[in-house]
This record gives structure tokens, C-alpha cells and sequence, in this order.
């Protein structure tokens, strides 16, 4: 697999659109970063990181859904891949859906959103956009 991110991002699509209510996705410390910031910003119920399981561990998610039983995630998308990486800076970071939806970025300072990357004044490589 050239891209476990997109992977992640594409299990977690499916999942919801099948209506399930959770997922189990291989492991890894960027993959927990990244779903650390869609639970901080409610996109996801939780996880629960298990890394005894096989030689790498596994991640099982937890899907949000409203009352109508719709899925939190509008969208989500890759934008930084292997064979084009996405890099910004401080002044250029992204706002996704003029502030309704988050960009999450990796930085110096770890996995940020794009409202805390502003805020810490860093730019960084731009994993996905969620809405």
C-alpha cells in the first residue's frame, strides 16, 4: 500500500456510508494523531488504540452520527499525496468551506488543525480537509 492515510480516510468514507458504526484500520502514531483531531473536533465518537495486535497493532473507530442518522462527515478528502506532496506556510494556511470545515495539517508541532496552526503561527505538509 503506497498511501495508509488515504486508506485510513477511505475506510472511514465507506464506513459511514454503509452505516456502520465502527471501523478497524491498521495502526500507526500518524494515523492516532490524525483521528486525535477529528475526536477533538467531534467529526469521529473515538477510538481505541491497540498496538499488541499483529507486529504493527490496529485502530478501531468509532462513527459519529446525528439523530436522523447522518454522518458527521460530510466529506473528507486527501490532499496530500505520495506523488504530490502539499506544503504551506504560516500566511498560506487553507481555511476549508470559509471555516466550516478543518484542515489538519501536519507541523514542527505535531498534527494541528488549520485554526491551530494560525494560531501557533506554523505552516506544514496538508494531510486532508474534513467538512
Amino acid at each position: 500500500m503506497t498511501d495508509p492515510i488515504a486508506d485510513l480516510l477511505t475506510r472511514i468514507r465507506n464506513a459511514q456510508a454503509a452505516g456502520h458504526e465502527s471501523l478497524v484500520a491498521p495502526r500507526s502514531k500518524l494515523k492516532v494523531e490524525l483521528l486525535k483531531v477529528l475526536k477533538s473536533e467531534g467529526f469521529i465518537e473515538g477510538y481505541v488504540d491497540d498496538p499488541s495486535k499483529n507486529y504493527q497493532g490496529i485502530i478501531k473507530v468509532f462513527l459519529r452520527y446525528d439523530n436522523a442518522r447522518n454522518g458527521m462527515i460530510r466529506g473528507i478528502t486527501r490532499v496530500s499525496k505520495p506523488g504530490r506532496r502539499v506544503y504551506v506556510g504560516k500566511q498560506d494556511v487553507p481555511r476549508v468551506r470559509n471555516g466550516l470545515g478543518v484542515a489538519i495539517l501536519t507541523t514542527p508541532r505535531g498534527v494541528l488543525t488549520d485554526a491551530q496552526a494560525r494560531k501557533a503561527g506554523v505552516g506544514g505538509e496538508v494531510l486532508c480537509h474534513v467538512w
